[in-house]
């Protein structure tokens, strides 16, 4: 009877083992809804990015002042007739 406690015992042991910090085990599950939670937020962050992207890409198609917008800013085009200014500090 003593070497069949025992043997369960050990048995048990390497099932608990095999369930906490085997292949597949608990521990693996953890850092799995980890790593789909952190993606979860990555894809949240470019969606919003993706959405002003398409913002962006719809007011250029529909409105001149965009097109103008864009030029002066990122270009530094200026338009017949005005004077362009830099302050340099």
């Amino acid at each position: 009877m003593k070497n069949l406690i025992i043997l369960l015992l050990i048995l048990l042991v390497f099932l608990l083992y095999r369930l906490w910090l085997g292949e597949g085990g608990l521990l693996d599950v953890w850092e799995l809804h980890r790593e789909v939670e952190s993606q979860r937020q990555e894809n949240a962050r470019l969606r919003e990015r993706n959405e002003a992207l398409n913002a962006e890409v719809l007011d250029l198609k529909q409105g001149l002042e965009a097109i103008e917008e864009h030029a002066r800013e990122d270009l530094g085009m200026v338009k017949e007739g005005e004077t362009f200014y830099q302050v340099v500090e």
